[in-house]
C-alpha cells in the first residue's frame, strides 16, 4: 500500500510539474504510445527517451549514494511466475496507463477532464501497483527499470520491462486514436455555398 501510494503521489507531482513543458512525458512507453498515435514527432520522442533514461540513471545513482552504496534491486518476475506471465501483466497494466493518458491528456475532445489528468495518471499507476506489484513490481515504465538495473547491474528478465510496456502502450494508443476518438460526421444536405458553384 505504501509503495503504491508513494508512486501515485510522486507521479501526480511529476506529471503536474512537467505538463506545461513536455506534456508530462516521464515514461518511454507513454512517449512511444504518443508517437504511434501521431501525437509527437520522432525527433521529440528521441529527446524525451534520452532525458527519461538519463533521469532514471541519475536517480538510481543518488539512491545508491544515500543508502551507503546498496545495490538497487531493480525489477524482476516474482517466484513461481514465468516470464510470459510477467510480460502479459506489463502489457495489460501499461495498456490501462496509456488509455488513461490518452483519455485525460491527449484526446482533443477531453474537455475539462484535462485538469485532472495528472491525478488520473497517478491513480492508475497506484492501482496497477496494488494489483501487479507482488508479481513483477508493476513497472509499466522502461526508464524506471533501466536506471536501477544499470546501477545495480541486475538484468534478470529485464527485457520484459521494455517489451511489455511498449506493446501495451502501442495497443492502447492505436485503439484510442483510431476507434475511440470520434471522427467528424459528414454534414448531410448542407446547401452549397456560392463559391462551390
Amino acid at each position: 500500500m505504501a509503495v503504491a501510494l508513494a508512486h501515485a503521489f510522486a507521479l501526480f507531482a511529476a506529471v503536474s510539474s512537467s505538463m506545461h513543458v513536455s506534456g508530462g512525458h516521464v515514461n518511454p512507453a507513454v512517449t512511444f504510445g504518443a508517437l504511434i498515435g501521431g501525437r509527437i514527432s520522432v525527433i521529440r520522442a528521441v529527446y524525451y527517451w534520452v532525458a527519461q533514461l538519463l533521469g532514471s540513471i541519475v536517480a538510481a545513482l543518488l539512491l545508491r549514494l544515500v543508502t551507503n552504496n546498496m545495490r538497487p534491486a531493480g525489477f524482476h518476475v516474482g517466484v513461481g511466475l514465468g516470464e510470459g506471465h510477467g510480460l502479459l501483466l506489463e502489457i495489460i497494466m501499461t495498456f490501462g496507463l496509456m488509455y488513461t493518458v490518452y483519455a485525460t491528456a491527449i484526446d482533443p475532445k477531453r474537455g475539462n477532464i484535462a485538469a485532472i489528468a495528472p491525478l488520473a495518471i497517478g491513480l492508475i499507476v497506484g492501482a496497477n501497483i496494488l494489483v501487479g506489484g507482488p508479481f513483477d513490481g508493476a513497472c509499466m515504465n522502461p526508464a524506471l527499470a533501466f536506471g536501477p538495473s544499470l546501477v545495480g547491474w541486475r538484468w534478470h528478465s529485464h527485457w520484459i520491462f521494455w517489451v511489455g510496456p511498449f506493446i501495451g502502450a502501442a495497443l492502447a494508443s492505436l485503439i484510442y486514436e483510431y476507434v475511440v476518438i470520434p471522427t467528424e460526421p459528414p454534414h448531410a444536405h448542407q446547401p452549397l455555398a456560392a463559391e462551390d458553384y
